[in-house]
């Protein structure tokens, strides 16, 4: 199975986003951050990279250059269609 550490993302950012999203106004500005996104978006680099950019600015969580790329990579690796509740149990799975 794929793990985002896989990818050399670290825990203690994936655990600090965690607690954030428990906050329903931070929720609620992703979710509108990432309404109307699609498969074809989330295969697309430059897109990716401009939501990552959008959401690593209302979480207030900066990411390097290097991190920022390997976010990038794991996302279009996954093929992920955010419209497949498949797709969605899988990524859910990997961030448990």
């Amino acid at each position: 199975m794929v793990t985002y550490q896989s990818y050399g993302i670290p825990r203690e950012l994936v655990e600090r986003i965690k607690l954030k999203l428990k906050d329903p106004d931070t929720k609620d500005r992703v979710k509108q951050l990432l309404d109307g996104v699609t498969k074809a978006d989330l295969q697309d680099r430059v897109k990716v990279k401009s939501l990552l950019s959008k959401l690593t600015k209302a979480l207030h969580e900066p990411v390097s250059d290097a991190l920022a790329n390997q976010i990038v990579q794991m996302v279009i690796d996954l093929k992920l269609d955010p419209n497949n509740t498949f797709h969605l149990i899988k990524l859910w799975g990997i961030f448990r």
